[in-house]
């Protein structure tokens, strides 16, 4: 076996928090416990029957068992510009839509288009770990923006340096968040393009929670925003709105200079999205608004018993409006690490450690709400036991 060092930027990266999160599950259940997963936000509900019918009748066509375009079926571009009319009553050319193999893989390569050895990304924090990840690989430097409660997990747009603001090109949002589960409102959008326009930076916003929330909130588009064609992308994923983690779905809309570069970048790495998954998500965007309301109400349901539960115990956290996502403060004497490792060890209950979204979510962790009710209460008894 040949010795070869990995490279630099690979040597650097920490342990990739979900992976972790597996390990500590499975190492749980070789012990023999029975382990209720809140960790890791993957929805347990089966993707909806019509879909899936979608899915078998694009399979028999010969046409789709060749290679895909990088920017998706014509048939795809129209029903997610379809989407975000319907949605967000925002126009867009169904053909600058980009399909992307889940937003997970436009996120990691969208700042290998515009960062150079070097060049800042504003980079939130506690945070989905592939926007700084992606930049890492880029070549470029991640400036935090520390999210805190104090400002509703929202970015302090004045308080980032002239001089960085200068010379960052990318900024990463993401609302509804995660993990904090707090959502932006219009008035942070448009001080978010503003600030980008005059700067010149661009804006990529994670939109992947964009249709779970709650109590007739319905969160807004930063493509709502005007003047954010000159300066934002937004990102969306059928993955949570539509339980299609492993269908690997999702699609790019916004400045389409920005879009187009993305779509460069991806028509030399990856060959596009199999054509039968685009089928698949024409149905539903087009037919799935059903779906997406049966979707929140579960969500809502699990969220209330949880909520209810955590506040019985006495923890410090903010009932979600969107996200399926609860962030809570860690009782007072552990670190994040140490009390995902009590609950796991003392109670059967896998979580998040707030410190795995970066340092500025110590003091935190994260329960996702799927699993069904009962388990959700069950999770809320084995709390109980544990002395707080």
């Amino acid at each position: 076996m040949i010795n070869v060092d990995q490279s630099e930027r690979l040597k650097s990266l920490p342990p990739y928090l979900f992976i972790r999160l597996d390990k500590m599950k499975a190492e749980a259940k070789a012990r023999g416990v029975d382990v209720i997963d809140l960790g890791i936000g993957d929805p347990d509900q089966p993707t909806h029957t019509h879909i899936i019918e979608a899915m078998k009748r694009a399979l028999d066509d010969p046409a789709n068992h060749r290679y895909p375009s990088t920017a998706g079926l014509e048939a795809f571009q129209e029903a997610a510009a379809g989407y975000m009319a319907r949605r967000f009553k925002v126009d867009i050319n169904p053909r600058t839509v980009v399909s992307l193999i889940g937003s997970k893989e436009g996120i990691a390569h969208f700042p290998l288009a515009y960062l150079n050895i070097g060049d800042a990304a504003l980079v939130p924090s506690p945070a989905y770990p592939v926007y700084k990840i992606g930049t890492l690989f880029a070549g470029g430097k991640s400036y935090t923006m520390g999210l805190e409660a104090e400002r509703n997990f929202l970015p302090d747009l004045d308080a980032i340096p002239q001089a960085v603001a200068q010379s960052a090109k990318i900024m990463f949002l993401n609302y509804p968040n995660n993990p904090t589960s707090a959502v932006a409102d219009k008035d942070f959008f448009e001080r978010a393009v503003a600030f980008a326009r005059r700067h010149e930076i661009l804006i990529l916003h994670d939109a992947a929670y964009a249709e779970i929330a709650f109590d007739g909130f319905e969160p807004p588009s930063i493509l709502e925003t005007p003047g954010a064609f000159d300066c934002a992308l937004e990102l969306h994923s059928l993955s949570k709105t539509f339980n299609m983690t492993g269908w690997r779905i999702g699609f790019a809309v916004g400045c389409p200079p920005a879009v187009a570069s993305l779509a460069r970048v991806k028509s030399n790495i990856d060959s596009g999205v199999f054509q039968a998954v685009q089928m698949a998500a024409v149905q539903a965007l087009e037919k799935g608004e059903a779906d997406i309301k049966q979707i929140r109400g579960l969500y809502q349901a699990r969220r209330d018993v949880l909520a209810e539960g955590l506040a019985s115990l006495g923890l410090e956290f903010k009932k979600p409006r969107a996200s399926f996502y609860i962030w809570a403060r860690v009782p007072s004497g552990y670190s994040s690490e140490e009390f995902v490792a009590t609950l796991l060890e003392q109670a059967g209950i896998m979580s998040s450690p707030g410190v795995g979204y970066g340092p500025e979510g110590e003091g935190y962790f994260r329960l996702a709400l799927i699993v069904d009710i009962n388990r959700m209460s069950e999770a809320v008894a084995r709390m109980r036991k544990i002395k707080l």
